[in-house]
């Protein structure tokens, strides 16, 4: 009978994600319909909607196998309005951004243009997610809960918390062209502190939880504050 209901809720968790997949999936197709070479800047030469059906696979699959595990959950309702209680640092971290970004001024091409604007950041971040979180996280608990076998398991995903939430600004910062070493710093510091919450909310609470707070935060930075951007600054 327990056995039942772990199914059940496993099987809505997991139904959660792949309505969200399917949502990324068709954003996608339609950004694809633009021909404008949104996702070139971000995956290269990569076929946009095959990056996207393989970074969904891949997140799915590594999803199912931390909520398995019961280290990570992936989607619960009753996570949602708590996650909120978080929201506020998002205003924080993007006040943070604009500042730099009023300071050095980044390049005018910087967002994406809006209205295609909101249905890219969603597929990007959803990307973003599984590559710089979800991946490498499974990673280190399936290499350190085989190494240190006799360390707490609750231990080990606080420490690959920490490693991983450097993962996303150290490559954003290895990719500034000649901007003031201050700027990288805090640009550093500022994503690090936005990778730790977002990490903090997903063991807390859910994987959906951890996206909308990424998602609250590209509206905020990429989507808002790139529109005015190019009035005040240009």
């Amino acid at each position: 009978m327990n056995l039942k209901i772990l199914d059940n809720k496993i099987k809505t968790q997991y139904l959660g994600f792949l309505f969200i997949y399917l949502i990324i999936l068709g954003l996608t197709v339609i950004l694809e319909l633009f021909e404008n070479n949104f996702f070139k800047r971000f995956i290269g030469e990569l076929n946009p909607i095959a990056a996207i059906l393989i970074s969904g696979i891949l997140g799915g699959l590594l999803l199912f196998f931390l909520l398995l595990k019961k280290w990570f959950a992936i989607c619960k309702k009753e996570n949602l309005k708590k996650a909120i209680s978080y929201s506020w640092l998002v205003v924080l971290f993007v006040s943070v951004s604009i500042i730099i970004d009023w300071n050095i001024t980044y390049p005018k091409e910087m967002n994406i243009p809006f209205p295609e604007a909101l249905l890219f950041y969603p597929v990007i971040g959803f990307f973003v997610e599984v590559i710089f979180h979800v991946l490498p996280i499974t990673m280190l608990l399936i290499l350190t809960t085989s190494i240190f076998t006799k360390t707490s398991v609750n231990k080990l995903i606080w420490i690959s918390i920490l490693i991983v939430s450097a993962f996303e600004p150290t490559y954003q910062v290895f990719f500034m062209d000649f901007s003031p070493i201050w700027s990288m710093i805090v640009l550093w510091v500022n994503l690090f502190l936005f990778n730790l919450t977002q990490l903090i909310i997903f063991k807390q609470f859910d994987f959906v939880s951890m996206f909308l707070f990424r998602i609250i935060y590209y509206i905020l930075w990429h989507v808002i504050w790139g529109y005015f951007r190019l009035e005040i600054l240009f």
